[in-house]
């Protein structure tokens, strides 16, 4: 009878193990139909039943799809917006977040409270007036208006507070009795003990900022400025009936952020786990 309980755990575990398998092959399929796809001719795309085994395989669409699409540019911009957003991202809410979990001052909670209460309000609501207002800076189809928009995130400074509280206040306290200032404490000390909330926030920063459509649709007009989101929507209004460059261009579009997610994935399931648990 002692032994059934366990027969009866091992089942109900191999059972899990089936349905999150399972899960995990639902969710890949559509990226391995599109990494699939980029590899046929045109014409064997969208054949039914599926071709899984592209015969013959076609990779030169790798190649074609820097020569029809001005991809190089496409990257570039994307990659110097990406990488500009997520380290200011990184520095702003950073230090705000220190601000807010190890230092005292009148009205803390209410201003972080506020300051936090921004998430829940859609930037459609006031994309116009902010609009308006890089324009009369002169920042309208520029990189900068991007990098200015996005370089404070209420997310971030709620991801690394959340993470700080965990940190031992004594560590900050006997730091001040040696004579350190708040921002040697913060970069000396609170920043290297925060690498997987630092690893969160920079691979969510960089995925967001590298998908991101509908502000660079706003501010970037010229060709030379367009993202790689912008640029695959053009490029599918130009090659509709190209099916197989338009996967490759989708491909390429997601292999980054894929690379990066699995080089950082350990430090972002860290981060988030420990992200609320206070010490």
């Amino acid at each position: 009878m002692a032994a059934r309980p366990s027969a009866l755990r091992r089942s109900g575990r191999v059972l899990l193990y089936v349905v999150m398998i399972l899960a995990a092959a639902g969710i890949m399929l559509p990226f391995a139909w599109m990494v699939i796809s980029s590899l046929k001719m045109n014409n064997q795309v969208f054949t039914a039943p599926v071709q899984w085994i592209p015969d013959p395989v076609q990779w030169r669409n790798y190649l074609d799809i820097w020569v029809k699409a001005d991809m190089v540019t496409w990257v570039r911009n994307t990659l110097v917006l990406s990488v500009a957003v997520t380290v200011l991202q990184v520095l702003t809410g950073s230090f705000a977040a220190y601000g807010f979990a190890k230092m005292r001052f009148p009205g803390r909670e209410p201003l972080f409270l506020l300051y936090i209460g921004t998430i829940a309000v859609p930037w459609q609501s006031y994309m116009i007036p902010q609009f308006q207002m890089l324009s009369s800076w002169g920042l309208n189809n520029t990189l900068w208006a991007i990098m200015l928009l996005q370089a404070f995130g209420a997310f971030g400074v709620f991801l690394m507070k959340q993470y700080y509280e965990s940190i031992p206040d004594s560590l900050s306290e006997a730091a001040r009795l040696d004579g350190l200032s708040e921002y040697g404490i913060w970069w000396r000390i609170i920043m290297p003990l925060s690498v997987p909330a630092l690893a969160s926030l920079t691979i969510i920063t960089f995925v967001s900022t590298w998908n991101d459509y509908l502000g660079p649709l706003i501010y970037l007009r010229d060709r030379e400025l367009w993202t790689i989101q912008i640029g695959l929507q053009s490029f599918i209004g130009e090659y509709n009936a190209e099916h197989a460059l338009i996967m490759t261009g989708s491909v390429l579009s997601v292999l980054p952020i894929a690379l990066i997610f699995l080089l950082g994935q350990r430090y972002f399931v860290e981060g988030v786990a420990t992200t609320g648990v206070k010490g």
